[in-house]
């Protein structure tokens, strides 16, 4: 039994005879502009896997002149968008020199990876001051019991939100649970007021 793979650009070049070559780095520049601006979004350029099945001809000359009679403002849109992205790109990569790098490490390195690891000091210290209250961590043997801090004295422990869905857990926490769902903007806390 016979195996090959064809990779990405020689399918391409196979099925238009046409082969693309760019600068280096430029198509990753485009990809974030076009990821930025949403260029080639359905909205702008169609539903391509719908529209390659409305197509009715067998080859890419007559795909490309079904596709723009069919959206010929498509191409004029998308790149207009992409591009006025890239500029938008150029003014900002010249306010990046290395002291915003190191900046930009840090807050990845030291602080986002604390912050993501020790958020739940961050919840507790936030619901106790919406309560008007004192907190503390657990201790060790504290957290042993399903015990992650205090809120004005009284234990509590946090969970995420799918821990709600999880009935085969063999675990008894006799304490107030707060929930969290950790989003790519933040956290979002979900709690009973009047535990505490």
């Amino acid at each position: 039994m016979a195996k090959f793979t064809i990779n990405n650009a020689e399918t391409q070049a196979i099925l238009s005879g046409k082969e693309f070559v760019y600068p280096k780095y430029t198509t990753q520049i485009m990809n974030l502009a076009n990821q930025n601006a949403q260029g080639t979004r359905p909205n702008v350029v169609g539903q391509m896997s719908e529209l390659i099945q409305e197509f009715s001809g067998s080859s890419l000359n007559e795909w490309e002149a079904w596709y723009i009679s069919t959206h010929p403002e498509a191409f004029e849109i998308a790149t207009k968008k992409i591009y006025e992205m890239i500029k938008s790109l150029k003014v900002a990569i010249e306010k990046v020199d290395e002291d915003l790098v190191r900046k930009w490490v840090g807050e990845l390195v030291i602080v986002k990876t604390y912050s993501g690891m020790k958020f739940q000091e961050a919840i507790i210290s936030k619901i106790a001051q919406k309560t008007g209250s004192e907190y503390r961590l657990a201790q060790p043997n504290e957290e042993s019991m399903g015990i992650d801090g205090f809120i004005g004295g009284k234990p509590i422990s946090i969970k995420p939100s799918t821990y709600k869905t999880k009935t085969s857990l063999n675990e008894n926490i006799d304490v107030p649970i707060v929930y969290y769902e950790k989003k790519k903007a933040g956290i979002t806390v979900e709690y009973e007021p009047s535990d505490f």
